[in-house]
Protein backbone atom coordinates (compact mmCIF):
# COMPACT_ATOMS: atom_id res chain seq x y z
CA UNK A 1 0.00 0.00 0.00
CA UNK A 2 1.05 3.77 -0.63
CA UNK A 3 1.26 6.22 1.87
CA UNK A 4 -0.76 8.01 -0.56
CA UNK A 5 -3.20 5.70 0.15
CA UNK A 6 -2.65 4.44 3.93
CA UNK A 7 -5.00 5.71 6.87
CA UNK A 8 -4.37 8.60 8.56
CA UNK A 9 -2.51 7.76 11.80
CA UNK A 10 -4.61 9.14 14.84
CA UNK A 11 -2.84 11.44 17.80
CA UNK A 12 -3.28 11.93 21.37
CA UNK A 13 -1.84 14.30 23.20
CA UNK A 14 -1.79 14.98 26.36
CA UNK A 15 -0.90 18.20 27.88
CA UNK A 16 -2.21 21.42 26.46
CA UNK A 17 0.75 23.26 27.41
CA UNK A 18 3.16 25.68 25.90
CA UNK A 19 4.14 23.18 23.34
CA UNK A 20 0.95 20.92 23.68
CA UNK A 21 -1.37 23.96 22.72
CA UNK A 22 0.77 24.79 19.25
CA UNK A 23 1.05 20.94 18.49
CA UNK A 24 -2.66 21.17 18.67
CA UNK A 25 -2.99 23.98 16.65
CA UNK A 26 -1.13 22.87 13.62
CA UNK A 27 -2.52 18.93 13.76
CA UNK A 28 -5.73 20.56 13.44
CA UNK A 29 -4.95 23.21 11.34
CA UNK A 30 -3.63 19.72 8.73
CA UNK A 31 -0.09 20.50 8.93
CA UNK A 32 0.43 16.91 8.61
CA UNK A 33 -1.41 15.47 6.05
CA UNK A 34 -1.47 11.51 7.45
CA UNK A 35 -2.19 12.63 10.78
CA UNK A 36 -5.28 13.31 12.56
CA UNK A 37 -5.69 14.69 16.73
CA UNK A 38 -8.44 12.82 17.23
CA UNK A 39 -8.22 13.06 21.25
CA UNK A 40 -6.49 15.56 23.88
CA UNK A 41 -5.95 14.81 27.57
CA UNK A 42 -6.09 18.37 29.90
CA UNK A 43 -7.00 19.02 33.68
CA UNK A 44 -9.30 21.81 32.75
CA UNK A 45 -11.53 20.93 29.55
CA UNK A 46 -12.72 24.42 29.81
CA UNK A 47 -9.50 26.27 29.86
CA UNK A 48 -8.29 24.04 26.69
CA UNK A 49 -11.86 24.86 24.73
CA UNK A 50 -11.30 28.73 25.40
CA UNK A 51 -7.67 28.56 24.69
CA UNK A 52 -8.08 26.79 21.70
CA UNK A 53 -11.58 26.61 20.22
CA UNK A 54 -10.57 24.25 16.96
CA UNK A 55 -11.13 21.76 19.25
CA UNK A 56 -14.86 21.20 18.42
CA UNK A 57 -15.36 17.98 18.69
CA UNK A 58 -12.23 16.22 19.52
CA UNK A 59 -12.68 13.89 22.59
CA UNK A 60 -11.13 15.08 25.95
CA UNK A 61 -10.09 12.35 28.13
CA UNK A 62 -7.80 11.47 31.04
CA UNK A 63 -4.31 10.93 29.46
CA UNK A 64 -4.39 7.38 30.69
CA UNK A 65 -7.29 6.49 28.00
CA UNK A 66 -5.44 8.33 24.84
CA UNK A 67 -4.14 4.66 24.14
CA UNK A 68 -7.19 3.47 23.69
CA UNK A 69 -8.07 4.72 20.35
CA UNK A 70 -4.95 6.46 19.37
CA UNK A 71 -2.04 5.44 17.31
CA UNK A 72 0.48 7.94 18.39
CA UNK A 73 0.35 9.34 22.32
CA UNK A 74 2.11 12.33 22.33
CA UNK A 75 3.23 13.47 26.28
CA UNK A 76 3.69 16.92 26.92
CA UNK A 77 2.91 17.03 31.07
CA UNK A 78 4.27 17.46 33.99
CA UNK A 79 7.21 14.65 34.95
CA UNK A 80 5.11 13.53 37.86
CA UNK A 81 2.47 11.92 35.09
CA UNK A 82 4.80 10.90 33.23
CA UNK A 83 4.87 7.22 33.82
CA UNK A 84 1.45 6.24 33.95
CA UNK A 85 0.56 7.61 30.52
CA UNK A 86 3.96 5.84 29.22
CA UNK A 87 2.98 2.76 30.72
CA UNK A 88 -0.54 2.91 29.19
CA UNK A 89 0.53 3.71 25.57
CA UNK A 90 3.34 1.18 25.48
CA UNK A 91 1.03 -1.60 26.65
CA UNK A 92 -1.38 -1.30 23.95
CA UNK A 93 1.44 -1.00 21.55
CA UNK A 94 1.40 2.35 20.44
CA UNK A 95 4.00 5.16 19.80
CA UNK A 96 4.66 6.62 22.54
CA UNK A 97 6.36 10.66 21.67
CA UNK A 98 8.02 11.61 25.35
CA UNK A 99 8.72 15.63 25.53
CA UNK A 100 9.58 14.69 29.16
CA UNK A 101 12.68 12.89 27.86
CA UNK A 102 14.55 13.08 31.13
CA UNK A 103 11.70 11.19 32.53
CA UNK A 104 13.29 8.02 30.71
CA UNK A 105 16.30 7.77 32.59
CA UNK A 106 14.05 7.49 35.54
CA UNK A 107 11.79 4.97 34.00
CA UNK A 108 14.00 2.63 31.99
CA UNK A 109 12.36 -0.33 32.54
CA UNK A 110 10.28 1.04 29.65
CA UNK A 111 12.46 0.26 26.72
CA UNK A 112 12.32 -3.16 27.61
CA UNK A 113 8.29 -2.80 28.57
CA UNK A 114 7.94 -1.64 24.91
CA UNK A 115 10.13 -4.51 23.12
CA UNK A 116 8.12 -6.44 24.90
CA UNK A 117 4.81 -5.00 23.75
CA UNK A 118 5.83 -4.03 20.30
CA UNK A 119 5.51 -0.14 21.34
CA UNK A 120 7.77 2.43 20.19
CA UNK A 121 9.59 5.67 21.97
CA UNK A 122 10.30 8.41 19.71
CA UNK A 123 11.62 11.34 21.17
CA UNK A 124 12.00 14.57 19.49
CA UNK A 125 14.60 16.51 19.30
CA UNK A 126 13.43 19.12 20.79
CA UNK A 127 15.57 22.52 21.67
CA UNK A 128 18.61 21.02 20.16
CA UNK A 129 20.52 20.33 17.22
CA UNK A 130 22.91 17.91 15.65
CA UNK A 131 21.75 14.66 16.88
CA UNK A 132 22.22 13.00 13.85
CA UNK A 133 25.67 14.00 14.24
CA UNK A 134 25.99 12.28 17.44
CA UNK A 135 23.88 9.23 16.63
CA UNK A 136 25.96 8.50 13.40
CA UNK A 137 29.37 9.16 15.79
CA UNK A 138 27.73 6.41 18.31
CA UNK A 139 28.16 3.98 15.62
CA UNK A 140 31.92 4.44 15.91
CA UNK A 141 33.66 5.55 19.36
CA UNK A 142 32.61 8.90 20.97
CA UNK A 143 35.48 9.60 23.50
CA UNK A 144 33.46 12.77 25.21
CA UNK A 145 30.47 14.89 25.48
CA UNK A 146 29.77 17.90 27.05
CA UNK A 147 26.76 20.16 27.15
CA UNK A 148 26.74 23.56 28.82
CA UNK A 149 23.55 24.89 29.26
CA UNK A 150 22.83 29.15 29.93
CA UNK A 151 19.20 29.97 30.37
CA UNK A 152 17.84 33.19 31.95
CA UNK A 153 17.47 32.88 35.99
CA UNK A 154 13.54 32.55 35.03
CA UNK A 155 13.96 29.63 33.34
CA UNK A 156 15.69 28.03 35.96
CA UNK A 157 13.76 29.19 39.07
CA UNK A 158 12.17 26.15 41.07
CA UNK A 159 14.33 23.21 40.13
CA UNK A 160 14.41 20.42 42.98
CA UNK A 161 18.13 20.71 42.65
CA UNK A 162 17.95 24.87 43.51
CA UNK A 163 15.10 24.37 45.81
CA UNK A 164 16.89 20.94 48.06
CA UNK A 165 20.06 23.51 48.37
CA UNK A 166 17.98 26.89 48.85
CA UNK A 167 19.86 28.33 45.47
CA UNK A 168 18.11 31.43 44.71
CA UNK A 169 18.56 33.47 41.49
CA UNK A 170 16.42 36.49 42.47
CA UNK A 171 18.42 39.99 41.69
CA UNK A 172 21.64 37.46 40.16
CA UNK A 173 23.96 40.13 38.12
CA UNK A 174 26.44 38.18 36.71
CA UNK A 175 26.47 34.88 35.51
CA UNK A 176 26.33 31.84 38.12
CA UNK A 177 27.04 28.17 37.32
CA UNK A 178 24.15 26.13 39.52
CA UNK A 179 25.13 22.74 38.41
CA UNK A 180 28.02 20.63 37.05
CA UNK A 181 27.85 16.81 36.84
CA UNK A 182 26.32 13.96 34.67
CA UNK A 183 22.64 14.31 32.84
CA UNK A 184 21.86 12.12 34.53
CA UNK A 185 22.08 14.08 37.87
CA UNK A 186 21.50 17.17 35.70
CA UNK A 187 17.82 14.89 35.06
CA UNK A 188 17.28 14.56 38.22
CA UNK A 189 18.14 17.56 39.38
CA UNK A 190 16.41 19.94 37.23
CA UNK A 191 13.38 17.43 35.19
CA UNK A 192 11.46 20.45 33.55
CA UNK A 193 15.21 21.83 32.25
CA UNK A 194 17.19 19.75 30.45
CA UNK A 195 15.51 17.04 28.42
CA UNK A 196 17.74 18.41 25.86
CA UNK A 197 20.79 16.83 27.91
CA UNK A 198 18.58 13.44 28.29
CA UNK A 199 17.78 13.28 24.50
CA UNK A 200 21.53 14.36 23.80
CA UNK A 201 22.87 11.26 26.17
CA UNK A 202 20.64 8.70 24.31
CA UNK A 203 21.63 9.53 21.54
CA UNK A 204 25.26 9.21 22.26
CA UNK A 205 27.14 8.21 25.32
CA UNK A 206 24.58 7.44 27.98
CA UNK A 207 24.04 9.60 30.78
CA UNK A 208 26.55 8.48 33.41
CA UNK A 209 29.05 9.97 30.86
CA UNK A 210 27.57 13.00 28.90
CA UNK A 211 29.00 16.14 31.11
CA UNK A 212 26.61 18.84 31.52
CA UNK A 213 27.04 22.56 33.20
CA UNK A 214 24.14 24.67 33.51
CA UNK A 215 24.18 28.25 33.81
CA UNK A 216 21.85 31.12 34.94
CA UNK A 217 23.18 34.10 33.06
CA UNK A 218 20.92 37.29 33.94
CA UNK A 219 22.14 38.81 30.63
CA UNK A 220 20.58 36.57 28.53
CA UNK A 221 17.20 36.25 26.75
CA UNK A 222 17.23 32.79 24.97
CA UNK A 223 18.04 29.45 26.09
CA UNK A 224 21.28 28.64 24.64
CA UNK A 225 23.05 25.41 24.56
CA UNK A 226 26.38 24.36 23.54
CA UNK A 227 27.26 20.84 22.56
CA UNK A 228 30.91 19.12 22.92
CA UNK A 229 31.73 16.04 20.89
CA UNK A 230 35.52 14.38 20.79
CA UNK A 231 34.93 11.11 18.41
CA UNK A 232 36.81 9.03 16.52
CA UNK A 233 35.54 9.59 13.51
CA UNK A 234 35.11 13.73 14.00
CA UNK A 235 35.25 16.79 16.41
CA UNK A 236 32.47 18.77 16.52
CA UNK A 237 31.06 22.03 18.44
CA UNK A 238 27.24 23.23 18.19
CA UNK A 239 25.37 26.17 19.50
CA UNK A 240 21.29 27.08 19.89
CA UNK A 241 20.33 29.60 20.80
CA UNK A 242 16.61 28.89 20.98
CA UNK A 243 13.69 31.31 21.78
CA UNK A 244 11.65 30.81 24.89
CA UNK A 245 8.07 30.35 24.90
CA UNK A 246 5.45 31.83 27.08
CA UNK A 247 6.76 28.56 29.91
CA UNK A 248 10.46 30.23 29.50
CA UNK A 249 11.67 26.57 30.61
CA UNK A 250 10.80 25.60 26.91
CA UNK A 251 11.60 26.59 23.73
CA UNK A 252 9.84 27.78 20.95
CA UNK A 253 11.43 25.28 18.79
CA UNK A 254 10.17 22.43 20.61
CA UNK A 255 6.66 22.29 19.07
CA UNK A 256 8.15 22.60 15.76
CA UNK A 257 10.26 19.88 16.50
CA UNK A 258 7.32 17.55 17.95
CA UNK A 259 5.56 18.48 14.74
CA UNK A 260 8.53 17.66 12.26
CA UNK A 261 8.76 13.76 14.60
CA UNK A 262 5.37 13.27 13.96
CA UNK A 263 5.25 14.30 9.96
CA UNK A 264 8.57 11.63 10.09
CA UNK A 265 6.23 8.80 10.50
CA UNK A 266 4.49 9.49 7.59
CA UNK A 267 6.13 11.34 5.02
CA UNK A 268 6.82 9.73 2.00
CA UNK A 269 10.79 10.98 2.26
CA UNK A 270 12.41 11.91 5.57
CA UNK A 271 15.83 13.00 5.49
CA UNK A 272 18.70 12.34 8.21
CA UNK A 273 19.00 9.51 9.91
Amino acid sequence: MSIANKPSLTVGLAGLGAVGLEVAKRLIAGAVPGLTLTAVAVRDAGKARRSLPQLGAIAIKPAVALANDCDVVVECLPPALFRDVAIAAIDKGRIFMPLSVAQLLENWDLVERARQKGARILPPTGALLGLDAVRAAAEGDIRSIKMITRKPPGGLEGAPYLVERKITLAGLNKPLKVFDGTAREGARGFPANVNVAAALSLAGIGPDRTQLEIWADPALTRNTHRIEVEADVARFTMTIEGVPSQNPRTGRIVPLSTIAALRALVSELKVGT
